[in-house]
């Protein structure tokens, strides 16, 4: 199952530490070696949003890619990450996440853990090439790029102009769940404004914010106390498939719940009435009989 990792904050913030256990599962503490791709959205001194991005085909513990990562602290307000294990779609660049595509002038990213059903990808690929005037199409051979594709196609439907931020979770939110029935569906979105997180089995979020304290990986003997290197206003939430310390008190998504954060906050929150928690045992249990590589 591959692995997601995203941040949200208040501020400009450099995820190195947090990347720095992430990128280990790339082929090291585990076994996802198909590549990996992260996307940061930064302030411009025009006041508006920029995107950086950064791909690679080889493991991300010995990328000289995630390296640069690293060594170099990009300060970003919304960041989404993903390590790659291969289940549909080759080996190779094009089908490395997050992928990217133009909303209403905004770049909205978007990536996924799981398995889309069969039947949902030949469905979804007969829309698009059956002369039918969909707006978005992949440019990889994955099932997640296809479901991105859809859910976006889906949008501009239903959607002649952009909504409400409001309207926009709540069509998101349906569509999340539409997929996770058609398959198994994590996926991180953000248009660099806000970040969205939706849990299909596994997801865990951590909010930081003070007092901080420190924290120690769980890939490695790394650790920092944040109090050194934050001021007191600083707010910022972590999201990723498995916890990433072994010392601080993450929370977990519930089955097909969905999440906004803004600022590092939860600004919109859709829960099932009834909650349902897998543990990551089940997790993976659950990736391996839908056919996902974990």
């Amino acid at each position: 199952m591959c692995q997601l990792l995203g941040m949200n904050c208040n501020t400009p913030t450099d995820i190195g530490f947090s990347f720095a256990g992430f990128r280990q599962r790339g082929g090291l503490t585990d076994h996802h070696e198909d590549g990996f791709g992260i996307a940061f959205f930064e302030k411009t001194e025009m006041g508006g949003i920029g995107l950086r991005q950064f791909h690679d085909d080889k493991p991300s513990h010995q990328s000289p890619v995630a390296d640069l990562i690293n060594n170099y602290p990009i300060r970003a307000m919304n960041v989404i990450a993903h390590i790659r294990k291969a289940t549909t779609g080759g080996h190779g660049l094009a089908n490395i996440h997050p992928f990217v595509r133009e909303v209403w002038g905004e770049q909205w990213a978007f990536a996924h853990n799981g398995q889309m059903t069969d039947s949902f990808v030949k469905r979804t690929e007969r829309l698009m090439t059956n002369g039918n005037a969909e707006h978005y199409a992949p440019v990889g051979t994955t099932d997640s790029e296809l479901a991105f594709c859809y859910l976006l196609n889906r949008l501009k439907a239903t959607f002649k102009s952009r909504p409400s931020d409001e309207a926009l979770f709540t069509f998101l939110t349906a569509q999340c769940r539409y997929l996770s029935a058609n398959g198994l569906f994590n996926c991180l979105i953000s248009n660099g404004d806000w970040q969205l997180g939706y849990a299909g089995s596994l997801l865990f979020y951590l909010t930081r914010k003070a007092p901080f304290g420190e924290a120690k990986l769980s890939d490695g003997e790394m650790s920092i106390n944040f109090q050194d290197v934050t001021t007191e206003n600083d707010k910022v939430t972590i999201m990723t498939t498995i916890p990433l310390t072994n010392n601080e008190s993450w929370q977990q998504f519930a089955v097909d719940e969905c999440l906004i954060f803004q600022d590092g906050d939860v600004v919109f929150r859709d829960t099932p009435s009834k909650k349902t928690y897998l543990s990551i045992e089940e997790g993976i249990a659950l990736a391996r009989s839908v056919g996902a590589s974990v």
